[in-house]
């Protein structure tokens, strides 16, 4: 098995804690990895027993840490000081001579964007980067805050990396029923003939989150939901959905097409919200003005997609946690008296009870003319287990492999942040935390011919 050091930089923060470490705990448990060696590098000076404890209380992760516990160190560091690069080079050198590893390592800059330019620069002025083994680095979004930001940030890495080193993560291209909307269509007979204009109305993809911006009102205030959820994950999404066949559904097959998706893309239209006792949130502007809703249309100005509208709802403080895409389909010539009133649609549920299901009109026992509609459902954790793989997991996995066709390439960001960059900012509308957004988008779906599915 592949001997490797991880290397984890922001170490004491919220993601280290409550993802990758339960990753990599739950890699070693499962023999992914067996000989290994993991150094959490951060500011404060902390004990590398007590982040994995409070690692363990916050992931409530129920698998083994005995493993990573003894194979685990903390390496005290200021990003911004070069003679602790050196010193920390030195100290992992100490630890894999000690775990006889080869010098595989993983660094995962799990920090604030601010910080990657002079990470990145300082990895490579240290030579931490150059070993007998190979060195990957692992970038955790946000990538960037905009088109311009995101270019610098690619820009400083393309100079001191090799882009097959890199690795931009968005985790929710490592859900397992992410991963399997390109198999489902493109492997699947019935669905991929129907997959374009001709057949398809619109396209919906709902990212809805119960939850409120909560303690992170400092972070979230200079982000909002288009920047935190719409660049990366629902464009990814899109991106997925509407890609045309990749010669394989490995390598960079799949990031060539996704990267041409993104290139088409404009929104046409938007309407952003702000959840009523937003502004009280500590860390938030009193008069604030960052929506924690978007609603949007978008077209993909390509011979597949053209004159197909996509539409992406994302906020949070709504109705219910519901992540899913909605592939519409035109309606059919009706030969009855009693004309269905809904049109057959395919769902990709990612969260939550992950899986996918497709309605169709049938006729209902004892009737003539009466339509009804059933589902006919896949249940990923009924079938499978309710014990499925979990994103970090997958996503680390395939950064030990090699294995880059599920991470974000570089212009990938750029086009998606050239998407978000160019979008009007208009009125802002209110709404009330658990309700389904703003009381404009029923007039605005009404505008659109589109009732949402929820």
């Amino acid at each position: 098995m592949t001997s490797v050091t991880f290397v984890i930089l922001g170490a004491t923060g919220d993601l280290a804690k409550r993802k990758i470490y339960p990753a990599i705990a739950r890699l070693v448990e499962n023999k992914k990895i067996t000989n290994f060696a993991m150094i959490a590098v951060a500011r404060r000076d902390k004990k590398i027993s007590s982040i994995l404890s409070e690692s363990k209380k916050l992931s409530g992760s129920k698998i083994s840490w005995k493993n990573i516990e003894k194979n685990s160190y903390y390496q005290q560091l200021d990003f911004t000081n070069e003679e602790d690069y050196r010193i920390m080079n030195d100290a992992i050198t100490a630890i894999e001579k000690k775990h006889g590893l080869s010098g595989n390592r993983l660094f995962y800059l799990a920090t604030l964007p601010d910080f990657f330019d002079t990470i990145t620069n300082n990895l490579a002025k240290s030579n931490l980067t150059k070993t007998n083994g190979w060195s990957r680095v692992v970038y955790e979004k946000p990538f960037g805050h905009d088109l311009q930001s995101a270019r610098r940030i690619n820009k400083c890495i393309n100079r001191v990396f090799n882009e097959k080193q890199v690795y931009r993560i968005d985790h929710y291209l490592g859900k397992d029923l992410v991963a399997n909307i390109a198999f489902v269509r493109f492997t699947n007979r019935v669905l991929e003939p129907l997959w374009n204009r001709n057949h398809v109305a619109s396209v919906q993809i709902i990212m809805n989150e119960n939850i409120d911006v909560g303690t992170r009102g400092n972070y979230y205030d200079k982000t909002g939901a288009l920047k935190d959820v719409v660049q990366n994950h629902a464009l990814q999404l899109l991106a997925l959905t509407a890609m045309e066949p990749p010669k394989s559904l490995s390598g960079e097959y799949v990031r060539n097409k996704k990267a041409n998706v993104l290139k088409k893309t404009r929104v046409k239209n938007v309407l952003l919200g702000q959840y009523d006792s937003y502004r009280k949130t500590e860390g938030v502007k009193q008069n604030s003005t960052t929506e924690t809703f978007a609603a949007l249309e978008l077209s993909i100005n390509n011979r597949r997609w053209k004159g197909v509208p996509f539409f992406i709802r994302a906020g949070k403080g709504l109705h219910k946690k519901d992540v899913s895409i909605h592939i519409n389909f035109k309606r059919v010539e009706c030969l009855l008296d009693a004309c269905p009133e809904d049109t057959n649609h395919f769902t990709i549920k990612v969260q939550p009870n992950a899986g996918f299901h497709l309605k169709l009109n049938s006729k209902p026992p004892g009737t003539k003319t009466e339509v009804t509609p059933v589902k006919m459902d896949f249940n990923q954790s009924a079938m499978f287990g309710g014990d499925t793989v979990k994103a970090y997991g997958i996503l680390l996995n395939d950064v030990i492999k090699g294995d880059r066709s599920v991470f974000v390439r570089n212009d990938e960001i750029e086009y998606a942040w050239k998407i978000i960059d160019k979008i009007k900012r208009g009125r802002l509308y209110h709404y009330k935390k658990g309700s389904k957004g703003p009381q404009e988008l029923e007039k605005w779906s009404q505008l659109h011919k589109m009732p949402w599915r929820d």
